[in-house]
């Protein structure tokens, strides 16, 4: 039986210099651009009835048409592993992740994922958005970032739920243990992101170009040439808390890409080394797709946050 999912979008404002798979990939932040780009060349994604190129220029008024293709056999193995449940129904789950656990499988990490745990817990009921079955990852953890993470099992909750991300209406705030003496107590800072210019896997803060990104902090803790900081990040850009803490100086505890320097002057100084970086999705919120409540969950620390705590205070 097919299980195709259609979506209708329209422009609301006409963009002359914005490609179309540019615009789908800010409506839907959990798709790829080349798989975007996929379904445009496939004649899935229709603009006024008819077949566009990836480069056409939404103009007001339009109608985009999505027909999200029946997905194809998960090349990923189902595997049973623990999973942290904070949450669940019909439509998703809310877990707590743990950290060292990678969310996508991906060369050298092709097991004990967080989608093989997923693919064996959901046993079949799987979003298919992308044309491939799979837990519906909404958005994403970073390996060593624990926490609140909310899986959609099926594709309008995951369309639903991708929806409230890209509009910021999902309430995210992180607890992080950063370096040195955090000043002022609270602020925030607007600086857009983009890749970083010669690490290709790192990404920083750029005065021309990248992405908008807004993420606001406070302290929560002063420690011993650290502090426990509560960040909440408004847009939802790559190692965005991490790369914009250590743009204002204070880079996150066990942050060996954007903090090796000041992570050294901290052990030396305190005899702690830390075994990750110190990163926690300490809560989530959001309005549930088929039921229109707002739901907010919390995770509890991890116990390698709550000993880099107690050795730093």
């Amino acid at each position: 039986m097919s299980l195709r999912t259609e979506t209708l979008l329209v422009v609301e404002k006409t963009m002359p210099h914005e490609r179309l798979d540019t615009f789908l990939r800010a409506q839907f932040p959990t798709l790829s651009r080349g798989a975007i780009q996929r379904l445009i060349q496939q004649g899935d994604i229709r603009v006024a009835g008819k077949p566009v190129k990836a480069s056409h220029p939404p103009r007001a008024g339009e109608k985009i048409e999505i027909h999200w293709p029946d997905a194809r056999p998960a090349a990923a193995q189902p595997q049973e592993m623990p999973l942290d449940v904070l949450f669940e129904d019909d439509d998703l789950l809310v877990l707590n992740k743990p950290p060292g656990m990678v969310v996508h499988p991906s060369a050298g990490h092709e097991e004990s994922t967080l989608v093989n745990a997923l693919l064996h817990h959901c046993a079949g009921q799987l979003s298919g958005i992308g044309g491939v079955a799979r837990p519906g990852i909404v958005h994403r953890l970073d390996k060593e970032t624990s926490g609140c993470l909310v899986v959609a099992k099926d594709d309008p909750t995951h369309l639903a739920l991708s929806t409230q991300f890209a509009g910021r209406e999902v309430e995210k705030i992180y607890h992080a243990i950063v370096c040195g003496a955090v000043t002022p107590e609270r602020g925030g800072i607007r600086a857009n992101i983009a890749r970083h210019p010669s690490h290709r896997k790192r990404m920083a803060v750029t005065d021309g170009g990248g992405r908008e990104a807004w993420t606001s902090y406070r302290v929560l803790e002063r420690l011993r040439e650290a502090a426990l900081v509560e960040a909440l990040p408004h847009t939802g850009r790559t190692h965005q808390i991490r790369v914009h803490l250590k743009h204002l100086g204070f880079p996150l505890v066990g942050d060996a890409t954007y903090g090796n320097r000041q992570n050294k002057r901290l052990t030396e100084l305190t005899g702690y080394d830390a075994p990750r970086q110190m990163l926690h999705a300490q809560k989530l919120a959001f309005r549930h797709p088929r039921m229109g409540k707002k739901m907010s969950f919390e995770a509890p620390w991890p116990e390698d946050f709550k000993g880099a705590l107690a050795a730093l205070r």
